[in-house]
């Protein structure tokens, strides 16, 4: 593949093209990396790595001469965007010289009516832009649109960079290479000073359409280096004229708002009403200069592919002079000439439609036949104003290259802009794809921008303006976080404890499935009838085939509710919708737990008809996949406990966990312990729960005698110094709620509920319930027991939703239909439905 970004290397970095198995081992490298770092793209599924971000470990290079020259000219150019953003909010000169026609502006969907007049306290009211570049036939640079809207990849630049650095690290030691982090420090920087007079510590949050966002990791990811706080519109509030931040107890004022969320579903109050992404009465704070939005709104009318048709005569009106960035020749049809042009040759040019998200796309003319050409052509002269004609850049129909792009980023600085060193080089997978998109498969490439300067550049977050102190700006966490933070602990310890579970019960099958009426083969059929695993009546162990089945089913059914699959898709649901309060190392068990189940699905099941002993091989190959996932669970753990502050945020996933592994204790107990079985089959079935539970080494320490019911209920319901107890889930998670602070309903239930489980817990005697055994040969008296706290707990959970993650109802017009609506940044459509979790509904 020719590569039509790099300009010529010089020697000194000659080495870095790859080829053959190194370049085969450098891109497995790097899709590894992607995965254990969380790395998506798209909304098909968030699974880390999956669809994916594709990236080249080969770098687009750049020399330092003419990027010195491409970086000022995209300096002027976002100059002129933002002089010309000025005047169409303000006194509109443009249009009233007839530099520019009215239909260009008044009638394009990103011109927004309600901010008209509204302006940021900056010198620059478009502090972020975004160019896309490509070079034409002489290799010169050429612009081919503009991104103002809220400009996404930054985030994945800084990724593609971390991963590059890592996998041709010692290129890139070598090499001198302009760094990325001075871009986001002038990006910090500048959405401090948007924010409102009289600000003294503004606190900035992003607003985000959600972790189902097409570049949901591209937004977390720059939360994540900014500091910023991730928020969705049901997160914010309007009251007393400014926005508000819902934390648990009390709300935070918000003074700055970067928003991914694209303008007119910002506020359903003045925009779009059947918006349910945007904040209700934004604009009215807005108007009060109470807050300030970057970018701000209205400023996609930046993005009209109309604009570059006058863009060069605009330029020399507000610059004196041509722009050294130029675009290609564009034809706005809303003039007759141009349209008469564009009409003419159709089949050579590059038809857009002037507004994005609408139902046209961008249209090649020369890959329509005769028939689309006049179709084509038809709906141009039936609505003129909304195309544009463009010409191609180079020779878009040679099948030899592979279209390009270079998304470049600037940011306003020191009363100009200052330009991202690279930015995010994307290329069509295969060269007879003429289209750049990510939905399409395209491949990022880092772009490393050549320096003269040798040695390693200063930490720009290290030269602020001195030792002023900590500053904390938001420092809660809204409804929504905290419900996605319990989540998550419940996921991680339901995955765990069905781990455990599952592994206990392959190591008794393996063991006993050919000797089913065995004591062991007794045995086994208790643990498989309690964990609901289907086995024939009589079970002729050689030829069974359903529990080895079921049992696969509770590890990689995704559609089965308790089973293994189901849970880490959960977890990683949950990680994603609060990457920002997480550690980047969490992603990497995540993708491990992911690899061991994608493998283990892939490798199909014996046929019905084989033997036996392919039955017991077909278990056993299920035990290392659960030893590696039950390993990237324990790290996992050690990851939330030992690199997370306990603050609200980990009160809850504390909470989460010690609620989860209370519920599966007593429901494991009450499947396994309230029948009375011959003492040796008991044996067994004590011995399995003990191991499950983590508890069976500390149950031979301390009894010498035989397995008993009375000893294992000491053990796992009463002993407070068994961290898999009852007793001991009950006391941390007393500890954990009284620290996570409420506001909008008195805990007074869930407190209540709480200490009605620890009383029926008080008032157990192990001993005493596994005595008394009914007629039937059942322990009914620790059965109603363990019922009594199994409901209770399932309603402290219940409970729990209600006093920490309820969210005040959003104002909404009266006639809102509150819509499932589609709105991204990116280049392609992102929808944000999002069903809900049915186990979050039932309380499970």
């Amino acid at each position: 593949m020719t590569d039509l970004l790099s300009s010529p290397r010089p020697g000194t970095v000659d080495e870095i093209a790859l080829t053959g198995p190194e370049l085969t081992r450098s891109r497995a490298e790097t899709d590894v990396l992607l995965a254990d770092h969380g790395v998506t793209y798209g909304t098909d599924d968030a699974t880390p790595g999956a669809p994916g971000w594709h990236l080249d470990p080969v770098p687009v290079v750049i020399d330092e001469l003419e990027w010195t020259t491409l970086d000022a000219a995209l300096v002027e150019r976002a100059q002129v965007l933002d002089e010309v953003l000025v005047d169409l909010y303000g006194p509109r000169r443009l249009l009233t010289d007839a530099l520019l026609p009215p239909e260009i502006v008044l009638a394009h969907p990103g011109f927004l009516r309600a901010v008209d007049g509204l302006r940021l306290p900056t010198e620059r009211e478009l502090v972020l832009t975004a160019t896309d570049l490509t070079r034409d036939a002489s290799g010169g640079w050429v612009a081919i649109a503009d991104r103002t809207q809220a400009p996404s990849g930054a985030g994945y630049a800084m990724e593609d960079r971390r991963v590059v650095a890592r996998v041709r690290s010692g290129v890139y030691r070598q090499a001198s290479i302009q760094r990325l982090g001075p871009f986001f420090h002038a990006l910090k920087l500048a959405l401090q000073d948007a924010a409102p007079a009289g600000a003294t510590s503004p606190r900035v949050v992003l607003l985000t359409s959600g972790p189902h966002s097409e570049t949901a990791f591209d937004q977390s990811y720059l939360a994540a280096m900014l500091g910023l706080p991730m928020v969705e519109g049901s997160d914010l509030l309007v009251r007393e004229g400014r926005v508000w931040m819902q934390g648990l107890d009390a709300l935070e004022p918000v003074d700055v708002i970067l928003r991914r969320v694209d303008a007119d579903y910002c506020d359903p109050l003045e925009l779009r009403s059947d918006s349910r992404l945007g904040v209700p009465g934004l604009v009215r704070a807005l108007r009060a200069g109470a807050v300030s939005v970057v970018n701000p709104l209205g400023s996609s009318v930046l993005e009209n592919p109309a604009l570059l048709a006058h863009l060069p005569r605009l330029a020399r009106v507000v610059l004196g002079r041509d722009l050294a960035l130029p675009t290609p020749p564009t034809y706005w049809c809303g003039d007759d000439i141009a349209r008469t042009h564009v009409l003419a040759y159709l089949d050579r040019l590059v038809l857009k439609p002037t507004a994005r998200g609408s139902r046209s796309t961008t249209v090649r003319g020369w890959t329509l036949d005769r028939a689309a050409r006049d179709a084509l052509a038809a709906r141009i002269a039936a609505d003129p104003s909304s195309w544009v004609g463009q010409e191609p850049v180079g020779e878009p129909w040679a099948t030899d290259t592979a279209a390009a792009v270079l998304r470049t980023f600037a940011v306003a600085h020191d009363g100009s802009y200052r330009v991202m060193a690279g930015g995010l080089a994307r290329v069509a997978p295969d060269p007879s794809q003429q289209l750049v998109s990510g939905a399409l498969g395209a491949v990022a490439r880092d772009v490393w921008v050549l320096s003269s300067e040798t040695g390693t550049l200063p930490d720009p977050w290290l030269n602020g303006p001195g030792d002023a102190g900590p500053q904390r700006a938001v420092s809660g966490i809204s409804p929504r976080t905290a419900e996605n933070m319990f989540w998550l602990g419940r996921y991680a310890e339901r995955a765990g404890d069905t781990v455990r579970h599952l592994r206990a019960l392959v190591d008794r099958w393996n063991d006993y499935h050919h000797s089913p009426r065995s004591v062991g083969g007794r045995a086994l059929g208790a643990l498989l009838a309690a964990a609901d695993v289907a086995t024939p009546a009589t079970w002729p162990g050689a030829t069974t085939r359903s529990a080895p089945l079921d049992l696969r089913s509770l590890l990689l059914d995704r559609s089965a509710p308790r089973s293994v699959a189901r849970s880490v898709r959960s977890l990683i649901d949950a990680s994603s919708a609060v990457r920002d309060q997480l550690s980047g190392d969490s992603w990497l068990p995540l993708a491990s737990m992911e690899r061991a189940l994608t493998g283990a699905r892939t490798e199909a099941p014996p046929a019905p008809d084989q033997l036996a002993a392919q039955v017991s091989a077909e278990t056993a190959g299920l035990q290392p996949v659960l030893d590696r996932l039950l390993e990237a669970l324990l790290a996992l753990a050690g990851i939330g406990a030992e690199s997370m502050v306990r603050d609200a945020g980990w009160r809850l996933l504390d909470a989460g966990r010690r609620l989860e592994r209370a519920q599966h204790l007593v429901e494991s107990l009450a499947a396994t312990l309230t029948d009375v079985r011959p003492a040796a089959v008991d044996a067994l079935v004590i011995e399995s729960v003990l191991i499950t539970h983590e508890s069976v080494l500390t149950y031979r320490r301390r009894n010498q005698g035989p397995a008993s019911v009375a000893g294992v209920l000491d053990l796992l319901l009463v002993d407070p110094s068994n961290p898999r107890s009852l007793t001991f889930q009950l006391d941390r998670l007393r500890d954990d709620l009284a620290d996570v602070p409420t506001a909008l309903r008195a805990p007074d239930l869930r407190d209540r509920l709480l200490q009605d489980v620890t009383d029926v817990l008080t008032e157990l005697d192990p001993v005493a319930v596994a005595a008394l055994v009914t007629d039937d040969g059942h322990r009914r008296h620790l059965a109603e027991t363990l019922d009594s706290m199994r409901w209770r707990l399932r309603a402290l959970a219940d409970e729990i939703a209600l006093v920490h993650f309820a969210q005040p109802v959003p104002s909404r017009t009266l006639d809102d239909t509150w819509g499932v609506e589609s709105t991204d940044d990116s280049d392609d459509t992102d929808d944000t439905d999002d069903a809900g979790d049915p186990d979050r509904e039932a309380g499970a």
